[in-house]
């Protein structure tokens, strides 16, 4: 049965505007049967974590919900299908590529190609538009470059588990605590995910990559964990300069 006689046509297009390998696999799949299944997944499309999957396809923003079907072996098994279409994410920045891009060249050129949160510079295929404070917090928001970063995949997916598991996006909703978060502005926070936490984010590459390694094995000589090295390092460098 196609499903897709059933959904909206701007739904559809969201779905068709999704052109990343594994999630649209997962979505064509969704469109042409209304479901696809765990075993689907990794037996027909060769992804052999599920959840992942599926996580890919609630980053573009398409709603799914999990429910429970027989497998070939007639045990019970996980299955996926679209959830309650009016809670799409970027319906009006995805149905609108040309603004999309011009919102995506303009962060580029105030900010450079870089993740927002990585601070590291990556190609501008690689970084997505992201809602600085998460549509399910406060529904979609002025389409200006203002309410938007740029992420990397990884980054993405990272703020995407933060947010999900935060208070804040499951029962409080309040726009101002997102406003004061990391994952919204990581260059002025108080807090992550409502918790007293701050990090960086530190990334070696290039020729930088021989002073990781070097840190590298000190840690493993003094049977240490190397963000537990670094950290001592940083304090006895402020120790020595009178900062502590």
């Amino acid at each position: 049965m196609d499903s897709s006689q059933q959904l909206p046509n701007d739904f559809i297009q969201l779905c068709q505007s999704v052109t990343a390998k594994r999630p649209k696999a997962v979505i064509d799949h969704i469109l042409q049967y209304g479901f696809i299944t765990t075993e689907e997944l990794k037996e027909r499309y060769g992804y052999n974590h599920p959840p992942r999957a599926a996580r890919d396809v609630r980053e573009h923003g398409i709603p799914l919900e999990t429910f429970r079907v027989t497998g070939s072996d007639g045990r019970k098994i996980a299955a996926y299908r679209f959830g309650d279409v009016s809670k799409a994410r970027f319906s009006r920045l995805s149905g609108r590529t040309g603004l999309s891009k011009q919102i995506k060249n303009e962060l580029i050129r105030r900010y450079g190609c870089k993740c927002f949160i990585y601070l590291e510079k990556v190609e501008e295929r690689e970084l997505q538009i992201d809602h600085r404070v998460p549509f399910e917090v406060d529904g979609e928001p002025e389409l200006a470059p203002e309410s938007f970063m740029l992420l990397c995949g990884s980054a993405n997916r990272a703020k995407s588990w933060s947010c999900e598991h935060c208070e804040n996006w499951n029962s409080i909703k309040d726009k101002s605590i997102c406003l004061s978060c990391y994952w919204a502005y990581p260059e002025n926070y108080t807090h992550i995910a409502m918790q007293e936490i701050r990090r960086i984010d530190l990334m070696w590459q290039g020729d930088d990559i021989e002073i990781y390694e070097k840190l590298k094995q000190q840690a493993i000589r003094l049977e240490k964990e190397i963000p537990e090295f670094i950290k001592e390092i940083i304090e006895r460098e402020m120790r020595q300069n009178g900062d502590r």
